[in-house]
Parts: C-alpha cells; structure tokens; sequence
C-alpha cells in the first residue's frame, strides 16, 4: 500500500486518510490558531498538575514510610518539606482549574503543612493529601479530555486543509 495508507475496514476500498473526521460543533466559532492556543495551555496546564500529583504522592509515601520507622526516608521529608527550596517550586507551579472545573484544595498551603509528630496530625495530613491527590487525579482526567477533544478537531481540520498542518509547522520551525 503506498504511504503506509490502510483503507478503511468495508468494502468501499477508501482510505482512512481521506475520510473525512467528524467535527466538534463546540468549535466551530474558534479558529485554527485558537485551537492551538488551546491545545498548548491544556497540555501546560496537565503538566503542572501532573508535576503537583506526583509531589502529594511522594508526600504521602514519605509520610507513611516515616511511619514505619524507615530511616532513609527522613532525609527525603526534609528535603521536601523545606520552605525556603520548595517555596520557589510551589510559586512556580500554581495550578488553576481551567472554565467550569470546581477548585482545586489550596496545594502550596497543603505542602507547607507540618506534619506534628502524634498519629492523630499524621492521619489528618494523609487524608487532606490524598483527598488532594484525588482532586487532582479527576481535574487531569478532565484536561486529558478537553486536550483529547481539542487535538481531535485539529486533527479533523488538518486532515480538510492540509496546508494548515504544514503551516503550523513552518511557524514553529520559525520560533526555533
């Protein structure tokens, strides 16, 4: 088959290149140039986010490890925990729900907490840190599918006018 093209699955024999993708009726008052607009603030957005749940994660694991006494990990707490290195990191990475997402738990407040040394405090920073990483985990799903819907409709649009594709890719060749 010429260009690695597979026709599409029926009997028709046209190629899956040429069949026109359905278009989103969200998007048809925004432009090319929106939509990439779009598509990298989204991917901004769930990298930060991404970045935040991997930090509440560790947070929890030092903090459960410390539990049981392992003493390698005390290092690691201190290490994370350090307000004067981590404040620049946190003011860096501010994650803010995207249109109609309900707000995310306040995470540089929920990072700076300090976790006092009874069980009591303990439990109540892991339940705060892991109702965080919930949050978290929902507000990236719902980027992955806003980002999945706007990659989409580019996808859909490059596929109607070629020349758009090869266009974005001259700027960006530009910029570089």
């Amino acid at each position: 088959m010429a260009s690695g093209v597979s026709p599409k699955s029926g009997s028709t024999g046209e190629t899956s290149a040429s069949a026109p993708l359905p278009r989103d009726p969200r998007f048809d008052a925004v432009s090319v140039e929106e939509l990439r607009v779009m598509r990298t603030g989204l991917n901004d957005e769930e990298s930060k986010v991404s970045y935040w749940r991997r930090l509440i994660q560790a947070r929890i694991d030092v903090i459960e490890s410390n539990h049981t006494g392992a003493e390698p990990m005390e290092q690691l707490a201190r290490l994370l925990a350090d307000a004067k290195s981590s404040h620049r990191r946190v003011a860096a990475l501010s994650v803010g729900p995207v249109d109609d997402v309900p707000p995310l738990p306040d995470l540089a407040a929920l990072w700076r907490r300090v976790l006092d040394v009874d069980d009591e405090s303990r439990l109540a920073l892991l339940s705060d840190l892991r109702a965080a990483e919930e949050e978290l985990s929902a507000y990236r799903k719902d980027l992955h599918e806003r980002l999945d819907g706007v990659t989409a409709e580019l996808i859909a649009r490059y596929r109607e006018d070629p020349q758009m594709a090869l266009l974005a890719v001259e700027e960006r060749l530009g910029e570089a």
